[in-house]
């Protein structure tokens, strides 16, 4: 993929390289979030495009450390 960022990638291969379901990759789209280019019924993804997408992990984010033994 990083070969050749105008390279044509099926929904199929970018939820395989996001590790991501094929459902999860339409809603990216569907969202707007992740270009893609309708080709017929299906959708084709730039490699460059899915180089820029940032995925943040689902869920709360950890919490921060305290020290130990009460107040300082």
């Amino acid at each position: 993929m990083k070969d050749d960022p105008s390279k044509l990638l099926s929904t199929a291969e970018v939820a395989a390289h996001l590790d991501v379901t094929r459902q999860r990759v339409l809603e990216l789209i569907t969202e707007q979030r992740l270009p893609a280019i309708k080709v017929g019924r299906s959708y084709v993804v730039r490699a460059g495009d899915l180089a820029a997408l940032t995925l943040y992990k689902v869920g709360r984010p950890p919490a921060k450390a305290t020290k130990k033994g009460g107040k300082k």
